[in-house]
């Protein structure tokens, strides 16, 4: 390019910005905007929480979050994001690998029953898979005949979160793999590389911090799923409840601080999760300014 073209260029970017940029008080107006909703929104009410829940003292809030059903609440919530969190993980890299990665029949609907969870109410979702597994289900005569009990058990409660989350580990890979294009993998084929060394050596380095950032939502959104776990686990005190139908339980009891308590352990793990979440965003910002 010529240097007076890269002049005139640089000019009208210039000039670009300037016509699209605001003037200093609508700048400030929004910023004070944002920042007031913010504070309603989100530092107030998680400020509320951890108020509420040490309101008592350490003391009550260490016997809140430690008796019984506190501990078995909490156990179940972090078994069943053990097993659901893999799960969806491998899921969501085999759905991304073949849509991003291949073209084949059926590949738009893939795609639709990806985003059902999204489309779906979760109390929906877990109505559903009552009539699949209750008692008066569809498969429920035949679960009792072999002793299978799956609604108001762990098994339901997992089968619940893994359908509510499938859809967040995919959903981050799938425009990550499509912009990242297919070239490198044809070279490594070419060189002699089996598809089990491309993917491994060339696809997942590649797509790592997006497959990171998909399993920090998703792990976030396992332990917090309240609809369709509340629809499916029965609210067994001690063996079905997780944290989030244990704070329902509290609350209604008029337990406030023993609910706040535990809604507090969710609070930390929402902190825990954005934190992440920012992290991974800006170390994928800094790979990408580096290319």
């Amino acid at each position: 390019m010529a240097p007076g073209a890269s002049i005139a260029a640089a000019i009208s970017v210039r000039a670009t910005r300037r016509e699209i940029s605001e003037s200093a008080p609508v700048r400030i107006a929004l910023t004070a905007v944002a920042l007031l909703f913010l504070a309603l929104f989100l530092a107030l009410p998680l400020a509320a929480v951890f108020t509420y829940a040490v309101g008592q003292g350490l003391g009550a809030y260490w016997a809140a979050i430690t008796e019984p059903e506190a501990l078995a609440a909490i156990r179940l919530t972090l078994l069943v994001a053990a097993i659901s969190v893999p799960l969806n993980t491998a899921f969501g890299v085999a759905a991304a690998w073949a849509i991003a990665k291949f073209e084949f029949r059926g590949k738009s609907t893939l795609v639709t029953l990806i985003d059902l969870p999204f489309a779906v109410s979760p109390v929906v979702s877990g109505l559903i898979f009552v009539l699949l597994f209750g008692a008066q289900g569809l498969l429920g005569p035949w679960l009792q005949a072999h002793d299978v009990k799956i609604i108001f058990a762990v098994p339901g409660i997992v089968i619940a979160t893994c359908f509510v989350t499938f859809p967040f580990v995919a959903r981050e890979l799938i425009p990550l793999m499509e912009e990242q294009g297919i070239e490198e993998e044809e070279a490594a084929l070419s060189l002699g590389a089996s598809g089990w060394q491309t993917f491994r050596r060339v696809t997942l380095p590649n797509v790592r911090y997006g497959i990171l950032f998909g399993v920090v939502l998703l792990n976030a959104r396992a332990m917090g799923e309240f609809g369709a776990v509340s629809v499916v686990s029965g609210h067994v005190r001690g063996l079905t409840n997780t944290m989030p139908l244990h704070v329902e339980i509290l609350y209604n009891e008029y337990q406030g601080a023993a609910a706040f308590a535990v809604a507090s352990l969710l609070a930390l793990l929402a902190i825990a999760t954005l934190a992440a979440k920012s992290f991974l965003e800006w170390r994928m910002g800094r790979r990408a300014g580096a290319r």
